[in-house]
C-alpha cells in the first residue's frame, strides 16, 4: 500500500490493512450464529458465515456490534452462494452497502 492511500484510509476512519481482528471474535461469532442460525436469505442451516454489514476494514470499531451482523450462507441451497452475491456483489473485493435491503428482497424472491 502507497503512502498516501494509508494516510487516506487513516482520515477516513479505515482500519490499517492487515489490522488484527478482536480476541473476542471467534467465540462472539460462534455466539452470533447461535443466536442467528440460519441464512437470512435461503434459510440454510450449514455453511453460515457472518458477514459485516460496515465492513471491518472500513469500521473496525463495529467488528463486534450485532446490529453490525448479517447471516450468510455459502451454502448454494438454491444454487447461489448468498455470502458471494448478495454480501459481496459477486466480488468478495467488494462491499454492499445495501446488503439488508438485498438480503430481503432476494429472500422474497426465494420465498416466491
Amino acid at each position: 500500500m502507497k503512502f498516501w492511500e494509508r494516510i487516506l484510509d487513516r482520515i477516513q476512519g479505515k482500519a490499517a490493512k492487515g489490522q488484527k481482528r478482536s480476541d473476542n471474535w471467534l467465540e462472539f461469532r460462534d455466539a452470533y450464529v447461535r443466536d442467528n442460525p440460519c441464512c437470512v436469505i435461503c434459510g440454510a442451516r450449514k455453511k453460515l458465515q457472518v458477514h459485516h454489514i460496515v465492513p471491518f476494514h472500513i469500521a473496525p470499531d463495529l467488528e463486534l456490534d450485532p446490529t453490525n451482523l448479517i447471516t450468510l450462507c455459502v451454502n448454494k441451497k438454491h444454487g447461489i452462494n448468498c455470502h458471494l452475491l448478495v454480501g459481496h456483489l459477486g466480488n468478495y473485493r467488494k462491499t454492499n452497502p445495501n446488503v439488508v435491503l438485498d438480503a430481503m428482497t432476494w429472500k422474497y424472491k426465494l420465498d416466491g
